[in-house]
C-alpha cells in the first residue's frame, strides 16, 4: 500500500494484519481522486476532510498529499488510531490532522457541535457490518456537519447502502471490480 499522488507520492503507508483492516486498495483510492479531481490537480487545494472508519488512514493521507488542509480521521479501534499516527508521522505530517479514536456516530455527533465544515466526508465501514453504512449515512443526512459535503461510501458491489438519507441523495455509484463507490450530494 502506498501514497498514489501528490506531495508524498509513492511513499509507502503501513497495515497490520492482526487487525480487522480492509484498506481501500490502491487502484480504487486512485479512481476516486481521479473522480474528485476532474483533470484539475489543484481541486483538493485547502479543503476539510472527515475519514470514517479509517483504518490505515490511506485515503485522509492521499487527500493530505493532495493538498487538503484538514483531514479529521475517525476510527475507534485503538490499534488502528495508532497506526494511523505512525502513517503520518512517517511521512513528517506534523499538522492538518486530527485523529479521533471514537466510534464514527459519536465524532459525527461531536464535530457537528463544533465550527468544522468538512467538503468531503469519505466513509469504509467494515462490509460485513451492513447497519454501519445506513446508520451512518442517516446520522450525516440529518446533521449540519454534511449540509455542504460530498459524501462517498465504499462498499461491496453486490450490497446497495441505499439511494438517499435525510437531505443526502445518491448522484452516482461507480463500480470496480468488487467495491463500489456510492457518491451521495445535499438535496
Amino acid at each position: 500500500m502506498r501514497v498514489i499522488a501528490g506531495k508524498f507520492r509513492s511513499r509507502p503507508l503501513r497495515s497490520l494484519r492482526e487487525l480487522d483492516l480492509r484498506p481501500t486498495s490502491d487502484r480504487l483510492r486512485e479512481t476516486l481522486f481521479d473522480v474528485l479531481t476532474a483533470g484539475n490537480p489543484q481541486a483538493l487545494q485547502g479543503s476539510v476532510w472527515l475519514d470514517l472508519f479509517a483504518g490505515t488512514g490511506a485515503v485522509g493521507i492521499e487527500a493530505v498529499s493532495r493538498g487538503a488542509a484538514m483531514v479529521y480521521f475517525v476510527e475507534s479501534s485503538k490499534r488502528a488510531a495508532d497506526l494511523i499516527n505512525t502513517n503520518v508521522k512517517s511521512l513528517g505530517i506534523s499538522d492538518g490532522f486530527r485523529i479521533l479514536q471514537q466510534p464514527a456516530l459519536q465524532a459525527i455527533a461531536e464535530l457537528d457541535r463544533q465550527p468544522v465544515k468538512p467538503h468531503l466526508i469519505f466513509l469504509d465501514p467494515p462490509y460485513r457490518s451492513k447497519d454501519a453504512y445506513s446508520e451512518t449515512l442517516e446520522r450525516l443526512g440529518n446533521s449540519e456537519l454534511a449540509q455542504r459535503s460530498l459524501v462517498v461510501a465504499e462498499h461491496e458491489r453486490r450490497f446497495d447502502p441505499g439511494e438517499g438519507f435525510g437531505y443526502l441523495r445518491r448522484i452516482r455509484k461507480l463500480n470496480q471490480g468488487d467495491a463500489s463507490l456510492s457518491f451521495y450530494r445535499p438535496e
